[in-house]
């Protein structure tokens, strides 16, 4: 490749998902294709690209800090942001001291001729688009198959920024899979809006499942986030191939009904407890995961006590709890019965204190016990990496472990996960 005159040094950025990182990926192959070097975004650069999040008003606030502290590490820098906050609010963005540029999710795939005809980069050899593609630094692959969502839960804005799904042509991800397992990746992460709505080439979920392992050679294959009613008996009959990683984040947002009605969520606890129950009778000892919402319009003591309860009673390997934040042109930007900033908070740390508790007992069913963890990283001399059904473990030990599946002993809690020795 041929570059007439020096490309600019980047930095990318991402908050919120794992779809939003595994598209820095593809755009950070995309770049290195085109001859930019890529720094870390805590480097000086000469142009900084952000892939934004806009699900919270914190998240909101959040992007805005980033764009703004990018100036700060170098003044002359140029900044873009891109992503699901420009595809909201755009001209918010363009109004953003510091901002130079705004792209929207459906303008991704063409970030780096954008970024030529803006004069920001030097004119390059643009390669076939990879939908895969993430820096070769990390121990496991993101991988987008999926994009899109027209669920339109009454508290989302992720369809109002996120239009026309589409999947990811089943050649294609075994293509790149492949790749990347060349390139040494022992994990693989099945990332998308829905991937449960996942059908392209007359093949859905399940059927994409079994050609990855029938034909990727993947040492572990790992899926995000799926709706209850995605969960089907087909699809967890694949998971006594012990390549799977026993996890299943299952969005829950509240366990009380009426609310759930309320949030168009079109499921109840019912449903929700049966999905459970299928996963835990053919995958024993599955992580289930899960997300709440916390001061949904009109939630009452009652209907928060509800949650709580059956929260207790599905013992969540882990729980993310949220503040409802209300986002324009959603549903529930309109309801009444508005929550108190107040409530909110204290209903936040309850669920807060009931998630440490249930994380701590489904930690504690694995001391003594042996696993195989993926290294990721050393800090302090201490090695830390995740089981399969994802509990953070750490190891002291003067080896280089990058990078590497090796069974352990788990012997005791340690910072939120367990501490281990190496099986021998």
């Amino acid at each position: 490749m041929k570059i007439k005159q020096q490309q600019p040094t980047i930095a990318l950025d991402s908050l919120g998902c794992k779809l939003n990182q595994a598209e820095m990926g593809i755009l950070f192959r995309q770049l290195s294709d085109w001859g930019c070097r890529l720094v870390s975004p805590s480097q000086a650069a000469d142009l900084y690209i952000l892939n934004t999040c806009t699900i919270t008003h914190i998240a909101d606030r959040k992007t805005r800090q980033k764009l703004r502290g990018y100036r700060r590490l170098n003044p002359n820098a140029r900044v873009v942001a891109v992503g699901c906050y420009a595809e909201r609010a755009p001209d918010e963005l363009k109004k953003l001291e510091g901002v130079d540029l705004v792209i929207g999710n459906d303008e991704k795939v063409r970030i780096p001729r954008i970024l030529e005809n803006s004069g920001y980069l030097q004119q390059g050899m643009e390669t076939p688009y990879s939908h895969l593609h993430e820096e070769s630094r990390r121990t496991r692959a993101f991988l987008k198959v999926q994009e899109g969502c027209r669920n339109f839960c009454a508290y989302c804005i992720v369809p109002h920024v996120r239009h026309r799904p589409a999947s990811v042509p089943v050649k294609s991800i075994l293509e790149e899979i492949k790749q990347r397992v060349a390139e040494g990746f022992k994990e693989i992460v099945i990332t998308g809006t829905e991937i449960g709505q996942y059908y392209s080439d007359g093949i859905d979920l399940s059927g994409l499942i079994e050609r990855i392992l029938a034909e990727a050679g993947v040492a572990r294959l790992r899926l995000s986030s799926l709706q209850p009613s995605e969960v089907t008996s087909g699809l967890i009959n694949l998971w006594h191939d012990p390549r799977l990683c026993p996890h299943f984040h299952l969005s829950l947002q509240s366990g009380s009904d009426s609310v759930l009605d309320r949030m168009n969520r079109r499921y109840c606890t019912g449903d929700y407890r049966q999905t459970v129950n299928l996963i835990r009778e053919v995958v024993p000892d599955a992580a289930v995961t899960t997300d709440v919402i916390v001061g949904f319009p009109g939630e009452s003591d009652d209907e928060f006590r509800e949650t709580l309860d059956f929260c207790r009673e599905m013992q969540f390997a882990r729980i993310h709890v949220f503040p409802y934040s209300s986002r324009p042109g959603t549903a529930a930007a309109g309801m009444p019965g508005t929550v108190s900033a107040t409530i909110k908070k204290e209903r936040g740390q309850r669920m807060l204190a009931l998630a440490k508790a249930s994380s701590q007992s489904f930690i504690e069913r694995f001391i003594g016990r042996t696993t195989e963890v993926l290294f990721e990283q050393e800090s302090g001399g201490l090695w830390s990496g995740l089981t399969g059904n994802y509990i953070r473990v750490y190891l002291k030990n003067g080896s280089d472990l990058t990078n590497q599946i090796l069974p352990v002993a788990l012997s005791k809690p340690y910072k939120g996960g367990i501490s281990e020795e190496l099986e021998v």
